[in-house]
């Protein structure tokens, strides 16, 4: 098992401080991990939440309704949702009454996507943790939240 000290070769005032640096160190490794896992589907892990999104929402819904829920609020999300539209894997449809609104909506192609990307159980990265060690973790991520 690591040991964030040995990994950045440091010590820490507490094992508060310690652990929020593990938090933030394990969040930028996962994060890596993350973009390799989504690289050959073309896509990038906030443009994965966009089309999850999507796929929730069942129907085509506003623009800013889709930014509100995304895990990490990117400034960027309509040029993600612009490169979504550009490889078919959503549409796009501006509101008839008020030309500022826009709507989008996932296309079938995207749901092909998901559906791949799902099947895909390759999360190696995560092979260590038991499931009831993942609902330790995840427990504890909710509380200091």
């Amino acid at each position: 098992m690591g040991d964030i000290s040995k990994d950045i070769k440091s010590s820490f005032k507490s094992n508060k401080v310690k652990a929020l640096i593990n938090i933030k160190y394990t969040s930028n490794w996962l994060n890596s991990k993350e973009n390799d896992f989504f690289k050959p589907y073309g896509i990038s892990p906030q443009q994965y939440n966009i089309l999850r999104i999507l796929r929730g929402a069942k129907e085509r819904v506003k623009v800013q309704i889709v930014k509100d829920r995304m895990i990490e609020r990117a400034p960027n999300a309509t040029r993600l949702m612009d490169k979504l539209c550009d490889k078919s894997l959503i549409e796009r449809e501006r509101c008839e009454h008020d030309r500022r609104v826009v709507y989008v909506k996932i296309t079938n192609q995207g749901l092909e996507l998901l559906k791949m990307i799902d099947e895909n159980k390759n999360l190696s990265f995560l092979e260590k943790l038991t499931e009831e060690e993942a609902i330790t973790l995840s427990n504890l991520l909710d509380k200091i939240r």
